[in-house]
C-alpha cells in the first residue's frame, strides 16, 4: 500500500460505521459526499462508478447502505486515491471496489470504459477556475477548482460511461445549476434537483441532482433537504443520513 506524503487523520462517518483516512490539511471529506451517496438509487447489483473519488469517502458510503453492487473509484490524484486504497482495505471492502489513479480527460482509463456503469456519482470541483483564487495547498486546489476539465466536459464524461437508462447522481453548488441542466439537455431526462437548505428560510448553496441517461421525461423540483435547524443543530433528516445511513427517501419520509 502507497505511503502519501502528509499528515491524515482518521475520521468517522456513518455514526462509526466506516472510518476514513484523509488529509489533515487541504480538502476534507465533510458533509457533500455522504449526501451524494444518500441520493444515489439502491442498486441490486451492477457496477457504479465515484468520479474525482477521492479519498472514496462517497462510494464506501454508498456501499455500506447498498450490499449488491461493485464500485470503480477514479481518482485523479496519486496521493488520494492511495488513501483511498487504504480506506477500501480498511473497511473491509477490497472485494467490491476497484481503485483507478487516472485523468478522465483521457477517457479511457483501465476498468473505466464507456457505456459500463449502471450508476455514476460525481462531486466535481465547485469553483470555475477563473472565478477562483489559487490556493497554495494542491490537493485542495485540484478538489475545489476545475483545472484543464471544466464541468461541462467532466459531466459529458460521466454520462459517456453510463449505459443507456442509467442513472448519474450531482452534488455541486446552486448557482452552477444551469451550467449542469446545459450538460444534460437532449443526454438525460427525468431530471430531478433536490435543493440543500442550510437552515430554515434560507437560500440553498448546493444542490443534488439527479438523471436517467438517455430517458426521456419532466424535470422537476423537490422540497429539498433542511441540513441545520436554527439553533445550528442538524436536522433530523440529516441526522438519519449523516449518523445512520439512511438514503436520503428514507430521511425525507422523517416528520
Amino acid at each position: 500500500m502507497s505511503a502519501v506524503p502528509f499528515e491524515t487523520t482518521q475520521d468517522d462517518f456513518l455514526g462509526g460505521k466506516l472510518s476514513i483516512c484523509q488529509p489533515k490539511v487541504g480538502y476534507r471529506a465533510a458533509m457533500d459526499p455522504v449526501l451524494l451517496a444518500a441520493a444515489a438509487p439502491a442498486l441490486r447489483r451492477g457496477r457504479v462508478l465515484d468520479v474525482g473519488a477521492g479519498v472514496g469517502t462517497a462510494g464506501l458510503c454508498y456501499l455500506a447502505r447498498v450490499p449488491g453492487p461493485e464500485l470503480v473509484a477514479l481518482e485523479l490524484l496519486p496521493e488520494l486515491a492511495a488513501l483511498a486504497e487504504r480506506n477500501v482495505a480498511a473497511n473491509g471492502m477490497d472485494d467490491r471496489v476497484t481503485v483507478v489513479r487516472g485523468d478522465l480527460s483521457q477517457h479511457r482509463c483501465g476498468h473505466v470504459v464507456p457505456n459500463s456503469f449502471d450508476l455514476v456519482i460525481t462531486n466535481p470541483p465547485y469553483m470555475p477556475g477563473e472565478a477562483a483564487s489559487p490556493s497554495p495547498n494542491a490537493i485542495r486546489q485540484t478538489a475545489n477548482v476545475e483545472s484543464h476539465v471544466p464541468l461541462a466536459q467532466w459531466l459529458d464524461f460521466c454520462l459517456k460511461m453510463l449505459k443507456q437508462k442509467g442513472t448519474l447522481v450531482i452534488v455541486q453548488r446552486a448557482d452552477r445549476l444551469d451550467d449542469i441542466l446545459a450538460a444534460l439537455h437532449g443526454r438525460a431526462g427525468e431530471v430531478t434537483v433536490i435543493p440543500l437548505w442550510p437552515k430554515p428560510g434560507r437560500e440553498a448553496k448546493r444542490v443534488l441532482v439527479r438523471a436517467r441517461k438517455a430517458v426521456k421525461g419532466p424535470a422537476r423540483m423537490t422540497a429539498g433537504l433542511t441540513l441545520h435547524t436554527d439553533s445550528e443543530r442538524y436536522t433530523k433528516k440529516t441526522t438519519a443520513i449523516l449518523m445512520h445511513g439512511a438514503s436520503l427517501e428514507e430521511a425525507l419520509e422523517i416528520s
